[in-house]
């Protein structure tokens, strides 16, 4: 006897607030994100029938390429923000894609029932969430029984860089200030293993992998997005008026972005931590 379909009976609480924003530089960074440079530890067990299910899909680039890697199959991408999903869409239809939607939705409150997905794949979310925990479990519960969680997200106490930099150093230190002050936890890469075994996930492949900008075009755009969401994004605004710098140093610190972005040495990496988990049969 197969097992009734449920939904969570509770409404989502949100117990975090993304510490981003969607400024223009923000989407600037999201929109250059492929599952090839985003999703590479999933796309090798994607197969050409599967449902999937795209936690956090905002603009929805990787959300299209999943969908075009699954053409017998459906993907469906939910965002908290519903603006964002209209652009979603328009690169959905843009790319001539059928088999994929967009709704609104919370993960640590699924609107589907149990054992929906064959896939369920968030990038660069769990750092955000009030409960990553909580977050995992409602993943698990909505995919199929040997089905996959697919889980990446950025360390930013691991990212490094060269030449060094004060002003670097502060912006770090005043990211993760705002970020955990917003309710998230921005080195989340490290602790992704950790929080699916909490979540009572067993089977579970951790890997990592970076992102890295050296060459003078990648310096230019990385350094840049930094420099303008350091004094223009909703970033900017809530290190602010949560008192974590004033204008002056937030100032200093987009200077530090561009000064490094100048460098002919300039060297960035990204380091990313990365779970793949399969649901028990």
């Amino acid at each position: 006897m197969s097992k009734p379909h449920s939904k969570p009976h509770s409404k989502p609480q949100e117990t975090a607030v993304y510490t981003h924003g969607h400024h223009e530089s923000v989407l600037r960074s999201h929109t250059w994100r492929t599952a090839a440079n985003s999703a590479a530890y999933l796309l090798g067990s994607l197969k050409p029938h599967m449902s999937v299910l795209d936690v956090g899909c905002g603009p929805g680039t990787i959300t299209a390429d999943l969908a075009a890697l699954v053409p017998d199959g459906h993907v469906t991408g939910i965002d908290r923000a519903p603006e964002i999903l209209e652009q979603a869409r328009a690169t959905a239809a843009g790319r001539g894609l059928a088999n994929v939607g967009f709704t609104v939705g919370d993960v640590h409150a699924l609107d589907f029932p149990d054992d929906t997905f064959c896939v369920v794949h968030a990038h660069q979310v769990l750092q955000h969430v009030g409960d990553p925990v909580a977050a995992l479990r409602e993943m698990k519960r909505v995919t199929r029984p040997g089905g996959l969680i697919a889980v990446r997200d950025s360390d930013y106490a691991a990212m490094a860089w060269y030449p060094p930099s004060q002003g670097m150093d502060a912006w770090l230190d005043l990211y993760r200030r705002v970020a955990r002050a917003n309710g998230g936890e921005p080195d989340a890469g490290r602790r992704l293993r950790s929080w699916a075994l909490e979540a009572g996930l067993t089977e579970i492949t951790a890997t990592s992998s970076t992102w890295t900008f050296a060459a003078p075009d990648e310096r230019a755009w990385w350094s840049g997005l930094w420099a303008e969401r350091t004094l223009a994004s909703a970033y900017a605004e809530r290190a602010t008026a949560g008192g974590h710098a004033n204008a002056e140093q937030l100032r200093a610190v987009s200077a530090a972005w561009r000064e490094w972005g100048r460098r002919d040495d300039g060297w960035f990496s990204v380091l990313h931590g990365e779970i793949l988990c399969r649901k028990d049969a």
